[in-house]
């Protein structure tokens, strides 16, 4: 979906989205549907702090929660599973946001460590429009691997992308 095709966040929706534990749950019920404990294990926090961000991410639509199933105690757990809202919208430079997007990508490059990490750095020279173009066409390219069926045993793949002036 190209920003020209993204609406602007909502102020509950950026306030929700400001922040890197929120953008981590986003991620990681994106394929799969997670209980609150679940999410609180992989986090590496406690349960009750998950909830508070759970809640939030259902209360502005970015979490749906699943039809309840039973724990390994035989207790009832919800899961939630993202809605997919967060890339239907545009954060129009919130630097709320942008920093929550950086502190959610250096905690999972620290949780997954550099060994399954593909790098570069490129610094390019480009007149203003064509800096425009470059971003319209990645941004194209990623949300035509984003609109692909999701297939059993396909391998999630996390994409991290920034443009910025070089000086």
């Amino acid at each position: 979906m190209s920003s020209e095709q993204r609406r602007a966040a909502t102020e509950a929706e950026a306030a929700a989205l400001a922040s890197g534990i929120r953008l981590r749950i986003i991620r990681l019920t994106f394929s799969e549907a997670l209980t609150n404990k679940e999410l609180a294990q992989r986090l590496g926090r406690d349960p009750a702090t998950t909830l508070h961000h759970v809640r939030k991410l259902v209360e502005t639509g970015f979490l749906a929660a699943q039809p309840p199933r039973r724990g390994a105690r035989g207790a009832r757990e919800i899961p939630y599973l993202s809605t997919g809202l967060s890339w239907t919208l545009d954060s129009c430079g919130d630097q709320d946001l942008d920093q929550a997007m950086l502190e959610a990508y250096l905690a999972e490059i620290a949780e997954t460590g550099f060994d399954g990490v593909h790098q570069t750095r490129l610094v390019v020279q480009v007149a203003p429009e064509e800096r425009a173009e470059l971003e319209t066409r990645l941004n194209a390219l990623l949300e035509e691997f984003r609109a692909r069926p999701r297939r059993p045993g396909a391998e999630r793949t996390a994409i991290y992308l920034a443009t910025y002036p070089s000086t």
